[in-house]
């Protein structure tokens, strides 16, 4: 266990003998003992000890030292104001955050003032606005089985603590069940025991008590949510999942009423959405691109949302596609509605553009966090609902008139803020200046008895100046002596009798008078009644707003859902995307495009038709765009299943059930697996899980081992597909003998990457002139272009032009060309005499014995043109 972690063992080995305040200290260690305790002192969050040397060097501070009569123990602090970014740097490396803060006034506290930890801060748990990507969700998630020991359905539930997003779903292996964690992206993670250990996840995964994961415990914490949970979750797995989370998301939310804003429960079934793996996910650059940035993404194109509300929908319905043709319909009805509408879709966007993000604000109303400003956010969110729902008046698709019908303006949540809270209110709560005037009689009185002793006060100097005859008197106010009269010295003898010395200065005196002191204490104790008061009615108020919590989480998933329709049509507006058919069977593109390459170059669209044959065998040179074309498909499917228009002239489609993709790999060092090992695993899934109504993308199966056993995988592959599977299927190869099938089979189809050039022109390499169209053909590809492919990869000179002359000699073919065969009688020489035919220099046997150990098949390209480079270097050298 870390040493920063628990009670610290230098304070908690003297007992009783601790200062009352470092008592505290130990007791939240050893009640918190899985977090980073930062305790409150003053203006400071000090931590102490070990803890200590992990805040000072972490944050970067300075270590110090707190002495008593137990010891000298190590402390570093930084300011409560300021916490936010030390808390994000805290939780970068690794570390829960447990917040200690003061809970007494220290003025009214007799002894120690009382501490107690009010949230526990962990990379799942944020809520701090600073410490969120605004439009993100942060989830925070938990893995269960059916029961204790592994067996039935598996479950991941999740919750965003900073909305009350809280969702639940299953499936039925534990391969199924992390696709689905990876759908989720948590930032931290949660695993019933029967899982410890299983999977390496990229988030943090915490233990927790394993009482929460009792499938009557969980069903308990769970009726706080839903009074039926049997109504909502399907299995046991699901139960326990769900309870346990809320259990945790509680324990890190530990002040009343922090976790109100989770108020539903939604399962997702698995049946309704198109399903993604992270795999897929990756592959398709829907959220990261291949190389693993962030930049040239799917959601980079479509995300021009108005507000944070729209842009974490966006994303979810990413994540979630739809199978419901009937749901995915009225979205492209509605898509479609605001394409030709352009004037009352841009006046939406900009409506919009003036919406808060309601679902975090309620989850800080909800926590009793909220102040005036907040709830001012609240209120001019609010104000635009009337407009937007005057705007859809016309409205005439389903989704867009039922959206309207549920736009609730919560007239009097918005009446009651515009009444009770001033238009641009302080930051502070409790400091005044935040409840409107004519909202409260009694505050008001207090105001004016204040104001006017204030303004008796401000007449006091002019007045006095005219009685005694001494000009230099003046009036002025302190923090230590309250309000007072100020005489210089020359002036001391007209001082009036009833002025009574408050301080003396080096110049001057200070005085009161009897009246100007029961002026003070009315102005005094009217500011404090009035404070005090404010600060309870803000209360009331925000007591009130949290109890519509669930009209204002409504609104938001109706404003939400309003501007991801709107976005879509936008982005199909401006990027020429057109609405898809959703047919039967097979897919029909026409002048299909990539949505993300085609924004940075001049792209060239191509058709696809996969309906008679639903097999497709795609060859062609690298760079000629097979992979660009088989995820552009993919992609189309993917948006017409979001109920997005596609960059397509027309396209007809499916509903598919899954998207497999098999493109690209790399080694799992750490997990043991080679590429080809990799490849192998990924398209296990892909045989056992496809169906009929999947889509399938593969590229260049079998190129991780030997070319007799990748062909052999690959042929295999494409006939388990086309006779057992039947999805429909895009498989790019540079097996050339696979083109074969289109003949042989009669679902498969065969395209090719057409070039220009004369491949049998020059030096007979084919790749002199030649130049990529990036169209699609019908046919087989007649050469690979690998080393025109090398050229424009810039490897060396030296060794394209070896690469060619081994090609047009026939070195390295199964079958010696002409040049190769020896005349009748002609003496022929084996590597073994270690001398070629026709060569005068000898071989040297190191040479030889390296050519026989190198497995050619492999190597990348790259690396044999490399090899051979070697190989030709040493044989020039020797000619030297």
């Amino acid at each position: 266990m870390d040493a920063a972690l628990g009670p610290p063992a230098a304070m908690a080995d003297h007992g009783d003998d601790l200062t009352p305040m470092m008592t505290q200290y130990v007791e939240l260690c050893e009640r918190y003992d899985d977090a980073l305790v930062l305790f409150q002192m003053g203006d400071f969050y000090e931590a102490f000890c070990d803890a200590a040397e992990v805040v000072s060097r972490e944050l970067e501070v300075a270590l110090t030292q707190r002495e008593d009569s137990t010891g000298t123990y190590p402390m570093a602090g930084v300011p409560v104001r300021s916490a936010a970014s030390s808390v994000e740097t805290l939780l970068d490396a690794g570390y829960r955050v447990a917040i200690a803060e003061q809970v007494e006034d220290a003025e009214e506290a007799t002894g120690v003032v009382d501490r107690a930890v009010t949230r526990v801060v962990t990379p799942g748990t944020v809520v701090e606005d600073e410490l969120l990507a605004p439009g993100s969700a942060n989830y925070v998630a938990c893995l269960a089985s059916e029961t204790e020991d592994g067996e039935g359905a598996y479950a991941v539930a999740v919750v965003d603590v900073s909305t009350g997003e809280f969702r639940v779903t299953s499936a039925d292996s534990r391969e199924g069940v992390r696709d689905e964690l990876d759908r989720f992206a948590p930032k931290e993670a949660l695993l019933a025991s029967e899982f410890d250990g299983e999977f390496d996840l990229d988030c943090m995964v915490t233990p927790h008590d394993p009482d929460a994961f009792a499938v009557e415990t969980a069903r308990e914490r769970l009726e706080s949510v839903v009074s039926r949970p049997e109504a909502v979750v399907e299995n046991d797995a699901e139960l326990r999942a769900a309870g346990a989370l809320l259990a945790y998301a509680a324990h890190t939310q530990t002040t009343d009423g922090a976790l109100d804003h989770v108020t539903r429960l939604t399962r997702d079934d698995p049946r309704d959405r198109l399903e993604l793996d992270a795999t897929a996910l990756r592959s398709l650059g829907v959220f990261e691109n291949p190389s693993g940035s962030d930049d040239h993404t799917l959601v980079d194109v479509l995300d021009e949302t108005s507000c944070a509300l729209g842009r974490r929908t966006l994303v979810r319905w990413l994540r979630r596609p739809l199978q419901d043709r009937a749901e995915i319909e009225a979205r492209l009805d509605a898509v479609a509605e605001l394409t030709h509408a352009s004037l009352v879709r841009e006046e939406l966007r900009d409506l919009l553009r003036d919406v808060y993000d309601i679902e975090r604000l309620v989850g800080t109303v909800s926590r009793r966090r909220a102040n005036a400003r907040d709830l001012r956010a609240l209120k001019a969110t609010l104000d635009v609902v009337p407009a937007i729902r005057e705007t859809l008046s016309e409205a005439d698709s389903t989704l867009l008139a039922d959206s309207r019908a549920d736009l609730d303006g919560l007239d009097d949540v918005r009446g009651l803020i515009g009444r009770a809270i001033r238009e641009e209110p302080p930051t502070e709560i409790t400091e005044g200046g935040v409840i409107a005037r004519g909202f409260d009689d009694d505050l008001d009185e207090l105001r004016t008895n204040a104001r006017e002793g204030r303004e008796w006060v401000e007449g006091l100097e002019e007045r006095e100046r005219e009685r005694t005859g001494i000009d230099s008197l003046s009036v002025g106010h302190n923090e230590v002596h309250g309000f007072y009269i100020e005489v210089t010295n020359p002036n001391l003898d007209a001082v009036p009798e009833e002025y009574t010395r408050r301080q003396t200065l080096k110049n001057s005196e200070r005085f009161y008078t009897p009246e100007l002191k029961r002026r003070e204490d009315e102005i005094l104790g009217a500011s404090e009644r009035a404070d005090a008061r404010e600060h309870r009615l803000f209360r009331e108020v925000r007591e009130e707003v949290a109890s519509e919590t669930e009209r204002l989480q409504a609104l938001a998933d109706t404003l939400a859902a309003l501007d991801t329709l709107a976005t879509l049509a936008h982005v199909a507006v401006e990027n020429r995307y057109t609405r898809p058919e959703l047919g039967h069977d097979g897919v029909a593109i026409r002048d299909g495009r990539h949505p993300v390459v085609e924004r940075g170059t001049e792209f060239v669209p191509n058709d696809v038709d996969l309906r008679e044959e639903r097999f497709a065998v795609i060859t062609g040179p690298n760079m000629s765009g097979k992979s660009t074309y088989m995820r552009q498909v993919a992609l189309i499917q993917l948006l017409a299943q979001v109920g997005s228009f596609v960059p397509a002239s027309e396209a007809n489609l499916p509903v598919v059930d899954r998207i497999f993709t098999r493109i690209g790999a790399s080694d799992d060092i750490a997990g043991g697996e080679s590429t080809f090992m990799r490849e192998m695993t990924e398209l296990t899934a892909v045989l056992h899980d496809a169906t009929r109504d999947s889509l399938v993308l593969l590229d260049e199966v079998g190129r991780g081992t030997s070319t007799t056993d990748g062909e052999a995988i690959a042929r295999a592959v494409t006939e388990f597909i086309h006779d057992e599977v039947g999805a429909t299927t895009l498989f790019a190869t540079h097996y050339h003998d696979l083109a074969r099938l289109g003949d042989e089979l009669d679902g498969v189809r065969t395209l090719h990457f057409a070039v220009e050039g004369d491949p049998d022109a020059g030096d007979g390499t084919g790749s002199e002139g030649v130049t990529f169209l990036h169209t699609v053909a019908e046919g087989s590809a007649s050469a690979s272009y690998g080393i025109e492919v090398a050229r424009l990869a810039g490897v060396p000179e030296s060794v394209v032009e070896r690469s060619r002359d081994l090609v047009a000699r026939g070195t390295g073919s199964s079958e010696p060309t002409t040049d190769e065969t020896n005349e009748p009688g002609e003496e022929q020489h084996s590597v073994e005499d270690g001398t070629e035919a026709g060569d005068e220099a000898a071989i040297p046997p190191e040479t030889v014995a390296e050519l026989r150990e190198l497995r050619v098949a492999e190597l990348t390209p790259v690396e044999a043109l490399v090899r051979l480079d070697a190989l030709k270097r040493r044989f020039d050298d020797q000619d030297n």
